[in-house]
């Protein structure tokens, strides 16, 4: 299982079904674009230090971004950002999770519904 951005980051703010959904998932995978697009979010040092301690706590296993997912994000990006208004991130993650053969969890899934072979469950905060 691969978690979203959006849903680490209602755990972070203290969302009880984001906490309960993400302690039920561990271990679990984030793609490395939402481990950046978190510590982008962050406001200072303390923030960082906690999602880190957290990250290990859990296990996580954090995908990097190869040659297949690359291509995979570009086809997305080809495919789906005129007509969809698919973005670089979502169209990576998305891409992480086809490529690895995992489901998604996303309170986003109006980001993902349209994209092939992607399995996705839907997290209401």
């Amino acid at each position: 299982m691969i978690i979203d951005t959006d849903v680490l980051a209602w755990y972070l703010r203290g969302n009880k079904k984001a906490k309960d959904l993400v302690e039920d998932a561990i271990p679990f995978s984030i793609s490395v674009i939402t481990y950046m697009e978190i510590v982008q979010g962050m406001r200072n040092r303390e923030e960082f230090r906690l999602f880190h301690k957290k990250v290990k706590e859990w296990d996580t296993n954090i995908i990097q971004v190869d040659a297949d997912i690359s291509s995979r994000a570009m086809f997305y990006i080809q495919e789906y950002a005129l007509s969809h208004s698919m973005l670089l991130a979502d169209a990576l993650i998305a891409a992480t999770a086809v490529q690895n053969s995992e489901k998604l969890i996303t309170a986003n899934d109006t980001h993902y519904k349209f994209i092939p072979n992607l399995t996705y469950g839907r997290f209401t905060p």
